[in-house]
């Protein structure tokens, strides 16, 4: 049975029409960045892992699409965790020496049972529920103990040859997930009929034989692996089965670039960078798994003309592509801090942050909410719900923060540095866009430090943010450069067109088509074609020859339903004569030329 052709969620396949109008944007936008000064660089798909985890935060971070290993990484895996689960139940069943019969109950449980044979299920169900569960909790004890551990892994790194070695399974926080197991096993109600009668069947033989209660233990120590597997995932695990992840978006790698190629770069220096970026995203309307970022960023400059340059930067591209009504909102993380700092909840300002930063999408109920379940107060709420209803023009803004951030050094240094900016934005004037202060604007990422941008489309069109970006002081110094301030900006190329797609706003003609498609009548004909074709090529005019000798009406279809405009026809006598006939294949006009004729028509 043939395999039917898809392709994974959150991704796309682009037509030649959708190339070709993709292409528009990012010619417009690369010109743009050009004319402002800045240069291109490209970085790998991928990344290191360690480059890109912990620059997003934690939201950002489950977000990030991981590379596993080469290798049968996930198998292997499995083996050891088979090995150990059996050395465990092992070295447990034979110290414990469990053997159920009249004679050694007592002995072993120091429980009050003389004859567990005549033990009914139904009126003994907490005393047989004792036995199984001082066994598992045995099982359990062995488990936490440290000096059993040191001797599997000694064992087991004795007998097996394995690059994931056992102690990266064992950590204080398994320790802690066990002892919650063992606390846990009073309210245990576990015991069935089945392991009842294993234990009356089995009068006088090693536990270890019965089959029914070893499973029965094994899964109750594979369940308290299991959590600690799952905990474990995105920390010890993942960095043994993945070292690399593909990029989340084009700062973080830039920052590396930077510090990794700082004896070649001169500074300040401005980049643009123009790449995909993945993302593990739940698919909907403007939002990919896959798409384009186009970056303009400036790094060694303190200098907050740049923010004022990249507004005019987003002002001059959405001007270019014909969008009118864009609003660019501007916000600054040390107001964030100052606002955090004078409600008391300093502690709390990635939590207060990313919440407030849901206020377009889940409402002003929705971010209380998750303020409170994130631990904030709500008397530290009340004091800022000016914030949601933060209305006027951008003066009576900073004014109206002035007044609530007195009391920050922070918060206070923040309004400075957004009233420079918007002061000098307003006095230079912007085309077609509008700057808008967004006191809200948080947005969730942890290396902002300064200023914060966010685009927002049209009010026309329902659709998120377009472009977004901001002031990182020392994002560098991550990677080991301190003190390099930058600051940058972010176009959302997918986005952008699906706005200027439902506004109508492209150009009847942004397709890359031919300017004219040669009729094939023959060989002869095709081969005083292909002559001329490859004249006019060499001057840069986009021709064909359509393939194959078939009837002309097909051949016309094929131009028609291509978009090529011309048609060049050659019979014999035009070849006699070193004649073309051109039609316009919009008016059904044509004429007979010369090839210099022929070429200044198609220029």
């Amino acid at each position: 049975m043939a395999q039917k052709p898809s392709i994974p969620k959150g991704t796309r396949d682009f037509s030649p029409a959708e190339v070709a109008k993709r292409q528009y944007i990012i010619a417009i936008i690369k010109n743009n960045f050009e004319k402002f000064g800045y240069q291109p660089i490209e970085t790998p798909s991928f990344e290191n892992s360690e480059t890109l985890m912990g620059k997003y935060g934690e939201e950002g971070d489950r977000l990030i699409f991981k590379i596993l290993n080469s290798g049968d990484y996930l198998g292997e895996i499995k083996n050891i965790l088979s090995i150990y689960l059996d050395s465990v139940f092992t070295n447990v069943v034979t110290q414990l020496s469990f053997r159920v019969n009249k004679q050694n109950v007592e002995d072993f449980y120091e429980e009050k049972i003389k004859n567990i044979s005549n033990l009914s299920f139904e009126n003994n169900h907490q005393e047989i529920e004792i036995i199984i569960d001082k066994a598992y909790e045995k099982v359990l004890e062995k488990l936490v103990s440290e000096d059993f551990i040191e001797k599997l892994v000694e064992e087991m790194n004795g007998k097996y040859s394995f690059e994931f070695k056992l102690q990266n399974f064992y950590s204080d926080e398994l320790k802690n997930i066990i002892l919650e197991e063992i606390s846990s096993l009073k309210s245990s109600k576990v015991l069935n009929k089945n392991i009842y009668k294993a234990i009356q069947d089995c009068e006088s033989c090693d536990i270890s034989d019965s089959e029914v209660v070893k499973e029965f233990i094994e899964r109750r120590v594979f369940r308290v692996l299991g959590k600690y597997f799952t905990l474990m995932e995105s920390k010890k695990l993942t960095t043994q089965i993945s070292e690399k992840a593909l990029r989340y978006d084009l700062t973080v790698p830039f920052a590396r670039y930077v510090v990794q190629h700082q004896n070649e770069i001169e500074f300040p220096f401005k980049r643009y960078q123009i790449q995909p970026v993945w993302r593990a995203d739940r698919p909907q309307k403007g939002r990919f798994r896959e798409f384009f970022q186009c970056d303009a960023d400036v790094v060694g400059s303190k200098s907050l003309w740049q923010e004022v340059e990249l507004v005019q930067l987003y002002d001059s591209v959405f001007t270019d592509l014909g969008l009118e009504g864009v609003t660019i909102k501007i916000n600054n993380r040390k107001i964030l801090s100052g606002i955090a700092e004078v409600i008391g909840a300093k502690d709390k300002l990635i939590d207060f942050t990313v919440a407030l930063d849901k206020l377009d999408k889940i409402g002003e109920d929705g971010v209380k909410k998750e303020m409170i379940e994130k631990g904030i107060a709500e008397s530290a709420i009340e004091k800022v719900q000016p914030l949601f209803n933060f209305t006027g023009t951008i003066s009576e803004k900073i004014s109206k923060l002035s007044v609530l951030l007195f009391e920050s050094k922070e918060g206070t240094k923040g309004v400075e540095e957004l009233r420079f900016i918007c002061d000098n934005v307003t006095s230079l004037g912007l085309n077609k866009s509008i700057l808008d202060l967004d006191v809200t604007l948080a947005r969730g990422l942890n290396y902002y430090t300064g200023a914060i941008f966010e685009v927002a489309p049209p009010k026309s069109v329902s659709m998120g943010s377009i472009g977004g970006g901001g002031r990182y002081d020392d994002l560098t110094g991550i990677f080991g450069l301190s003190n390099v301030s930058g600051v940058g900006i972010s176009f959302g190329l997918d986005r952008i067109y699906l706005v200027i797609e439902e506004l109508k706003l492209f150009p009847e003609r942004v397709t890359f088509t031919s300017k004219a498609l040669f009729i094939n009548y023959g060989e002869k004909e095709a081969f005083y074609a292909l002559k001329a074709i490859k004249e006019l090529r060499s001057f840069g005019i986009r021709v064909e020859l359509y393939p194959e000798d078939v009837k002309v009406a097909k051949q016309f279809q094929y131009a028609d339903k291509r978009g090529i405009s011309f048609a060049v026809i050659v019979g014999e006598n035009e070849m006699n004569e070193g004649k073309y006939i051109l039609k316009n294949l919009n008016s059904g006009e044509q004429i007979v030329l010369d090839f210099n004729s022929l070429n200044e028509a198609l220029k």
